[in-house]
């Protein structure tokens, strides 16, 4: 019973990840309207609409990256086994993510005042990829 109100608190604790994620993204559009009016002015709107639905892709692609992870960890834990578990599957997926993610904040800009601009603008990759691997040393 009480690694069954693990597993409770664990999928509340991803369902107010989500729901967070919900609040960063307007967040995010406010910060990206001040950010236009202090740099040059795009010339087209077109350009906005695109980077807005690439925003979009990466905060659904996030969900459903860190959402992939619940049915191994669920199967574990009904199994309480990690039998059949590739170990090499979940090796390389971890050096993966935790390369990408180091990548994105390595290439952060030097100016501190873009820092946090461009951190809110790879936030969905960053939650993705460090989000995963969190969830992998679980199911490892």
């Amino acid at each position: 019973i009480l690694g069954s109100n693990s597993l409770k608190n664990f999928c509340i604790t991803w369902i107010a990840v989500c729901v967070a994620l919900c609040v960063v993204l307007p967040c995010q559009l406010l910060l990206r309207n001040q950010e236009r009016s202090t740099v040059i002015e795009r010339r087209s709107n077109s350009l906005d609409m695109i980077e807005m639905s690439g925003f979009i892709c990466g905060y659904i692609s996030c969900v459903f990256y860190l959402g992939s992870r619940f049915p191994q960890l669920y199967k574990n834990f009904r199994r309480r086994s990690t039998e059949g578990t590739s170990y090499l599957l979940f090796a390389l997926a971890m050096m993966g993510n935790c390369t990408y993610g180091l990548s994105i904040v390595l290439k952060m800009p030097a100016t501190e005042s873009f820092r946090a601009l461009y951190f809110l603008h790879h936030l969905p990759w960053l939650i993705g990829s460090f989000g995963v691997l969190f969830l992998d040393v679980f199911v490892s």
